[in-house]
C-alpha cells in the first residue's frame, strides 16, 4: 500500500511539473498551391502537416484533402504505420478545369485538429497555349 501511494505521488508531481499540453499540440496543415492556373493544366498541391509528437501512442492519425467539396486523397496512419516525422508533407497533382477551392485537414489521435485550411486557385485569364507575358505595356511598340 505504501509503494502505491509513492508511485501515485510521483505521477502527480510529474504531471504538475511537465504538463502534457506543453509537450503536445493539435495537428494542423498549410496548403501550398498556385493562386492562378491555366485551364487544362495539372497543378501540384503540397499539404504540409505540423504536429508535435510522433510515436505509437501520440501521432497524426489522418490527413484529408478535398477539392470543391469532393474527396481527392486521404492518408490514414496508426500506431504501427505512423508518419515519417511529426512535421511532414504530402503531395497530389490535380487537373484544373474550373476555379477550385482546396480544403485540407489533419488530426492528432489524442488532441484533435486545429481545423480545416482553405486555398483557392483561380483560372488564368488567358487560354492554355497562348503566350502570356507579365509586366508588358499594352500597345507598346516592339
Amino acid at each position: 500500500m505504501r509503494y502505491g501511494r509513492i508511485v501515485f505521488l510521483i505521477l502527480v508531481l510529474g504531471l504538475l511539473a511537465f504538463p502534457v499540453e506543453s509537450l503536445a499540440n493539435k495537428s494542423s496543415v498549410k496548403i501550398e498551391a498556385p493562386q492562378v492556373a491555366e485551364k487544362g493544366s495539372e497543378i501540384r498541391i503540397n499539404i504540409h502537416v505540423f504536429h508535435e509528437g510522433n510515436n505509437f501512442i501520440h501521432h497524426t492519425n489522418w490527413v484529408d484533402i478535398k477539392v470543391n467539396d469532393k474527396p481527392v486523397q486521404r492518408w490514414e496512419f496508426s500506431a504501427f504505420k505512423k508518419p515519417e516525422a511529426g512535421n511532414f508533407t504530402r503531395e497530389v497533382t490535380y487537373k484544373i478545369t474550373e476555379p477550385i477551392t482546396i480544403v485540407a485537414q489533419s488530426n492528432c489521435n489524442i488532441h484533435g485538429s486545429v481545423g480545416a485550411t482553405t486555398w483557392t486557385v483561380s483560372l488564368a485569364p488567358w487560354e492554355k497555349g497562348q503566350i502570356h507575358q507579365e509586366g508588358g505595356t499594352e500597345g507598346a511598340e516592339p
